[in-house]
């Protein structure tokens, strides 16, 4: 009875889908305030109507009901109360209903929240929201519908991948989804600008927050999904240049330039028609990974559909979602009026280099990961596009982004005396360049490009206090002073100064575990020692032992370091889970916070006592988890700015009657 109550939950939610669609767009292209003002209750109707289908689908798992295929599919009795509940979103059909919650969550969000909007520009962008619910809840119930009913029901279930089994991946996708969904709210805007003709600081201070917000949620995702990598799949990387990761990352990117750009919108009412087109573009990116991982055009744990059915219907929805959305662009992005003029050397310039750089590397990422499919699909054969071309194309781009952003913060709007900003950044210049030839000292020359980023990193950190420092005057005025000037700058600066600082730490550690990794692969008895990066790892043998729904291998390992000091016994897994009859590598990770131990164990030998077992040293590593989380900080401060708590205020003057307004 529960799953057809969310079942039929799922039905009336498509239906108001339609009418939070067609009722409010109407009525904000004929001026009809009453048509217009059923755009709230109807996305609050909606958010309602998915959380009870969501919270059906939910009970099905947490009682283990056997009736319903998509349980069968991925729970069983056995299974750990935390997997029961998070196997609701391990599948395809399950992950299509959060989709499409999140999507009402948004929807809600702005109704509820967006009082201060202007009447038709809400309706409209309630309106696009619902477009979108349509198109994905019709997607879910007429080819992934997650009630469907078995009969005879089996004694129990068929289990959750066992690599999904995790905690890292059980809060991923959530977080990721947050991030992909997020962005509609954007696209939504973008689509409502054009409608209405007109964008301007408003429309700009409107559509930040929920940006920002997307923003965070998405670093928070990859950061989630590339933590897993690292610690459960046991091969000692963090990203691999996977088709599925590349699909997360360049919403990310293109989202990073959308935050810039609409910077830019509000502060100098300029760039807008670029702001408007990074808006259709970001969610477009979200929709183009969606296709291509429930298409069946990869094969992947991410990978959750290989119906084409299912991939054809997506293909079909991205072609009038992007195809609609660029038209529309096309037609009335020439009658937005241009905006404020400004110098080459200004912070909007610089912030439209920092965009064209995003750009540009989304664009070689795209190219990437499209091409082997395209290939493939005019009949060239199958090729593959590793690490090796994105480390040669992407790197090289993100050198001198890094290298402006030092210099954004404190250039001033529309001209820029340059030689007062080098003076203000030659600190961080010589701490950069201090840190390049330590590096390569350290490292008896070592790699140049390594030394060279890891120079730059040092040079973005410190320089996003430098700002900080600049603008409150600090040990150029009394304390108090400064504490004053501190207590009064927005709060928004401190986020960026954050945001900025936690990329650098960020790069930090991506450098140095991909420059300085050590590896050792070796064959190892027990009571055997093995000498790794000035550690030595001794093997004491394997344990077998039980787990809650599977069985397994644990391996220890004492760990000194070289002056023969203790520091610590590590313990990996291998484990088999009986009912998918399937292996998983619990890594055993030992952080010494400037790098981390990491040791995997693998097969026995056939013949003997030896093990198969991996040691790396990971320099670095732990930056880049601190960074992210930096990063994310840096988002949330500035989101806690009452300026972007508040929003606009109200325009003096609300676009007019149903024809398209110019922009004033």
């Amino acid at each position: 009875m529960i799953p057809e109550l969310g079942h039929f939950a799922l039905i009336l939610a498509l239906l108001v889908a339609t009418v939070q669609t067609v009722v409010p767009l109407w009525g904000a292209q004929r001026g009809n305030a009453a048509w217009m003002a059923t755009a709230s209750p109807a996305a609050v109707a909606q958010l309602f109507l998915t959380a009870v289908s969501f919270a059906a689908l939910t009970y099905a798992y947490v009682v283990s009901d056997f009736t319903v295929v998509n349980v069968v599919a991925n729970s069983h009795s056995a299974k750990p109360m935390l997997y029961k509940i998070t196997g609701v979103w391990g599948n395809h059909e399950g992950s299509m209903l959060l989709w499409i919650l999140i999507l009402a969550v948004f929807g809600g969000a702005v109704a509820l929240f967006g009082g201060n909007l202007p009447p038709s520009l809400k309706a409209r962008v309630i309106g696009i929201q619902g477009l979108i619910g349509i198109g994905f809840i019709s997607f879910t119930l007429f080819t992934s519908n997650p009630f469907e009913r078995v009969f005879p029901p089996p004694l129990d279930g068929q289990d959750l991948n066992p690599l999904l089994q995790d905690p890292g991946l059980a809060f991923h996708p959530p977080m990721l989804y947050l991030g992909y969904v997020g962005f509609s709210i954007a696209f939504a805007f973008a689509i409502a600008a054009l409608l209405e003709g007109k964008v301007d600081a408003a429309w700009a201070r409107w559509v930040r927050p929920w940006t920002l917000a997307a923003w965070v949620f998405l670093t928070g995702g990859i950061a989630l999904g590339s933590w897993w990598a690292y610690y459960e799949l046991g091969w000692g990387g963090w990203w691999f240049w996977d088709p599925v990761e590349n699909v997360s990352f360049m919403p990310w990117l293109l989202g990073t330039a959308l935050l810039h750009s609409a910077v830019v919108v509000e502060k100098r009412d300029a760039l807008k028609v670029w702001t408007i087109l990074l808006a259709i573009l970001t969610f477009s990116l979200s929709l183009l990974g969606t296709f291509i991982v429930r298409s069946g055009l990869l094969t992947s744990v991410h990978a959750f559909a290989s119906d084409p059915e299912r991939g054809l219907y997506i293909l079909m929805m991205l072609i009038i979602v992007i195809g609609g959305s660029l038209t529309l662009f096309a037609i009335r992005a020439p009658t937005l009026k241009p905006g404020g003029l400004f110098a080459p050397i200004s912070r909007e310039g610089g912030l439209v280099m920092n965009n064209l750089l995003l750009a540009t590397a989304t664009a070689t990422i795209l190219i990437g990961t499209l091409y082997p499919l395209i290939l493939d699909a005019v009949g060239g054969g199958l090729v593959t596009v590793g690490p090796p071309f994105f480390n040669m194309t992407f790197v090289p781009l993100m050198l001198p982004l890094v290298f402006v952003m030092g210099f954004g913060p404190m250039m001033a709007w529309k001209r820029t005396d340059m030689s007062g900003v080098l003076s203000r950044l030659k600190v961080a210049a010589v701490v950069a360049l201090a840190v390049g030839l330590i590096t390569l000292y350290l490292q008896s020359g070592g790699p140049l490009l390594a030394a060279l980023a890891l120079g730059l990193a040092a040079w973005l950190f410190v320089a996003a206090f430098t700002d900080l420092a600049a603008k409150t005057k600090l040990f150029r005025a009394p304390f108090a002073d400064s504490w004053s000037r501190a207590r009064g700058l927005p709060r928004s600066q401190y986020g960026t100064a954050l945001a900025h600082s936690g990329l650098a730490i960020a790069i930090a550690g991506m450098v140095g575990s991909t420059a300085w990794k050590v590896e050792s692969i070796t064959v190892m008895q027990p009571g055997e020692t093995k000498d790794v990066a000035g550690y030595s790892f001794t093997f004491e043998g394997v344990e077998r032992l039980p787990g809650p729904n599977f069985l397994s291998e644990t391996a220890s390992f004492t760990v000194r370091d070289g002056d023969g000091a203790f520091v610590a016994v590590m313990t990996p897994e291998k484990r088999i889970y009986p009912v998918a009859n399937m292996p998983t590598t619990e890594a055993a990770i030992h952080t010494r916070w400037l790098a981390d131990l990491y040791a995997v164990i693998g097969d026995k030998e056939e013949q003997g006592e030896g093990w198969t077992v991996r040691i790396y040293y990971e320099p670095l590593v732990p930056f880049l988890w601190l960074g992210s989380l930096v990063m994310m900080l840096g988002g949330i401060v500035s989101l806690s700015d009452r300026r972007l708590r508040v929003g606009a205020p109200r325009r003096t003057r609300a676009p007019a009657g149903p024809a398209m307004q110019p922009a004033e």
